[in-house]
């Protein structure tokens, strides 16, 4: 049985039913439905000479091809299938746009007497989705604060409280500096990015507090979506404020157990923003393992920038918080009180 199926629908069914992307290896690559398992009906050499026969002798002409190349390893195929699928013998699929590739995949499927549910729309029915739900939260509650302050860790402690969460940096896998592919694992391209943010908002309330950290739109090689994007800088800030010693000793508790030579790069990346004498002094202080003048020397840059940044929003959207303790569990109880109490 061959079935098609709304996104809506697709959302819901996807939590029983196994789902496949047949789209070629580049196209699954650069971005998919998250879970998604890939059988390509085309490799990318294929789908480049399909798409070619289209252009040049027409849609007949690039079918034929497409079945030539295809059908020898439908078998191949349809094993690849019978194993995801499972005892259920369910799948969903969907391709580029729920045309040619899915329904054909899924007429082979179904021969094997698998249940087979085609996206209507296919991916691009989910990418118009996902885009439409960048700007719905309705109100986000933003923490600010000076590299090193513990950001992240309380915003994980937020979500242990139960608040809603989103690490924006965790779904990049970057920390938001020079430094920040240390030690991660590496970052997906931007339009799979977005596809964690979706999917990170649609087990959220939209109409409830969802807290994110004060981000610059690029998070490493990763973009925020402009909406979403817009909401968080339109948003009241709370910005903690930790000693610069206890940011320093986090941040050296943090990077002394990476290659020096990580480090080294990382200053190189953003020497003409520390200055050329500031950087050598930084690299030097790290070949003499003292982190903590390195981490004072590069502080310096990154509390200017970071201040540049804030400065360009409504002050009257900014609630400073002074925290005496590097203890993130402490610090998100005293942050939960404190920005509740203040927007009342």
């Amino acid at each position: 049985m061959v079935k098609p199926i709304q996104i809506e629908e697709f959302l819901t069914m996807r939590n029983t039913i196994p789902v496949v992307d047949v789209r070629s290896p580049a196209e699954f690559s650069k971005a998919h439905v998250p879970g998604a398992y890939n059988i390509p009906l085309l490799n990318d050499e294929e789908r480049a000479a399909v798409g070619t026969a289209y252009k040049k002798e027409g849609r007949e002409a690039a079918v034929k091809l497409g079945f030539s190349v295809a059908g020898p390893k439908m078998l191949e195929k349809a094993e690849a299938a019978e194993k995801i699928a499972g005892t259920a013998k369910k799948l969903i699929l969907y391709c580029w746009r729920g045309g040619m590739r899915s329904e054909n995949m899924a007429w082979l499927f179904s021969r094997l007497d698998i249940e087979c549910y085609v996206l209507k729309g296919g991916y691009k029915s989910y990418r118009h989705l996902a885009k439409s739900y960048m700007s719905k939260p309705e109100k986000l509650m933003v923490l600010g604060g000076m590299t090193g302050s513990g950001k992240t860790e309380i915003l994980h402690e937020l979500s242990e409280t139960g608040e809603q969460v989103i690490d924006l940096e965790g779904l990049a896998n970057h920390k938001g500096s020079a430094f920040g592919t240390i030690g991660e694992n590496p970052q997906p391209e931007t339009e799979y990015f977005e596809n964690l943010l979706f999917e990170e908002l649609l087990k959220l309330k939209m109409d409830l507090p969802i807290w994110v950290e004060d981000e610059s739109q690029a998070i490493g090689r990763d973009h925020i979506p402009e909406e979403f994007f817009l909401k968080i800088r339109a948003s009241d800030v709370f910005k903690i404020e930790l000693e610069k010693h206890l940011r320093i000793k986090r941040l050296v508790n943090q990077y002394t157990q990476t290659d020096p030579q990580q480090l080294k790069d990382a200053v190189c990346r953003i020497r003409k923003r520390l200055g050329g004498l500031n950087a050598q002094k930084a690299i030097e202080a790290i070949e003499a393992k003292d982190y903590y003048t390195a981490a004072d020397i590069i502080l310096a840059y990154y509390d200017k920038a970071y201040t540049h940044g804030l400065n360009k929003r409504e002050k009257e959207n900014i609630f400073p918080l002074k925290l005496v303790d590097d203890d993130p569990r402490k610090n998100a109880k005293l942050l939960k009180d404190f920005a509740f109490s203040a927007v009342k």
